[in-house]
């Protein structure tokens, strides 16, 4: 009985070596100094509450991250950069961008942004399961929605090239919310511009978004036909995964087809599993390529999963194997991501836009842990654990 109270169990299994033991000692390396200072200027901004409140940390108007109803929404309650000038003091800027004009049935991605932002309240940025907290780990800041042109694609387009590559030059990692799948295209022509060398794509979805033209314009359906005629983005380094269902894929699978691209089907997923076919994924798009971009369609997911999105399809992706797949590939390094086709309008209490916010967290929080984004302490730094005495 004595073993199992200090560490072991009946059987003798150490329980010190279960994950959740070594992420609650893991959180000795992690500092609470913003988590201080947000309390801090919550007060002086926001008045000292009234005196029957017994916490004085809760001021008068809500400037924090709690309660998770109220406030102005950014992502994580992230600082607003609202000087678009001054994005170069942050590490990751997520974009909106709230275009949905490239929709060919049901259009509502525009809200994406909006409904993303709001449901990330719910979070606090820490996650035991990786032992990485974003708010203390990673200067993230929100740069708000592209200016995009409702009625023009093509200056849409532009729009969005110009926002990504602002971010870009200053050297700070982009997290795109989308807005319908047509924004692949623009999202890929900034990057590759600051890639010196080949950009692999890796790209999860139902669909193959890979005909030239639909209704005779570059819609949600097109965005990997035109992205991979950039001369340092080939059709060789694109993959995509979870490809298959009813609707959509035949006029892509001819381009698909000439050109080269992988395709990797839920039925090859459900036969060697998710970790082979992330593995695959991955030694396609970094074949002598210098950088791998990150597309995520939420439409990738089963529908039953993610109704919110606007060309559902069922048999998809389970949650838990699309965000093992994404941290799989984020561990690998990652130039950029996008999260695209959520329609809140068709969503069932936020669980779509949860989702999509949840594979933002994930693939940032696994760049943190891998040393790949961020301020983490280095391991020469950090607090030996202790296998008997979690930290608190």
């Amino acid at each position: 009985m004595g073993e199992a109270h200090r560490g072991g169990t009946g059987d003798g299994f150490d329980t010190s070596r279960l994950q959740g033991m070594r992420m609650l000692r893991r959180l000795a390396d992690i500092p609470n100094k913003a988590q201080r200072e947000a309390v801090e200027r919550g007060l002086e901004l926001g008045l000292e509450a009234a005196p029957s409140v017994n916490d004085r940390t809760i001021s008068t108007f809500a400037r924090g991250g709690q309660p998770a109803f109220a406030g102005i929404n950014t992502f994580l309650r992230a600082p607003y950069c609202e000087d678009i000038h001054k994005v170069s003091k942050y590490e990751v800027a997520i974009i909106g961008a709230p275009f949905d004009m490239g929709t060919t049935y049901r259009a509502g991605a525009r809200f994406g942004p909006q409904a993303v932002r709001r449901i990330s309240a719910l979070y606090d940025g820490y996650s035991l399961d990786m032992g990485c907290d974003l708010v203390e780990e990673l200067d993230v800041c929100d740069v708000g929605d592209v200016f995009v042109i409702p009625s023009n694609i093509e200056k849409s387009f532009d729009q969005v090239d110009r926002a990504v590559s602002h971010v870009l030059e200053n050297g700070v990692f982009p997290v795109i919310i989308g807005g319908d799948h047509s924004l692949g295209y623009p999202d890929v022509r900034a990057m590759a511009k600051y890639v010196d060398g080949n950009v692999g794509i890796i790209h999860l979805d139902r669909h193959i978004d890979i005909q030239e033209r639909d209704m005779d314009e570059r819609m949600h359906t097109t965005p990997w036909f035109h992205a991979t005629n950039i001369p340092n983005a080939p059709p060789r380094n694109l993959v995509q995964m979870g490809i298959g269902g009813w609707y959509g894929s035949r006029p892509g699978l001819k381009v698909a087809r000439e050109r080269g691209t992988t395709a990797i089907t839920i039925h090859d997923v459900e036969e060697i599993g998710v970790e082979k076919a992330v593995e695959i994924a991955l030694e396609v798009a970094w074949k002598d390529a210098k950088a791998v971009y990150l597309s995520f369609d939420i439409d990738s997911i089963d529908a039953g999963f993610v109704p919110g999105t606007g060309s559902p399809e069922p048999g998809g992706l389970l949650p838990r194997e699309a965000l093992k797949a994404l941290r799989m590939i984020a561990r690998e390094g990652i130039c950029g991501m996008e999260v695209v086709e959520i329609a809140p309008p068709y969503d069932v209490s936020d669980m779509t836009a949860q989702l999509g916010c949840r594979a933002i967290m994930d693939v940032l929080g696994t760049l943190v842990t891998e040393g790949r984004l961020g301020h983490r302490l280095p391991a020469a730094e950090q607090t030996p654990p202790q296998a008997d005495e979690p930290a608190g």
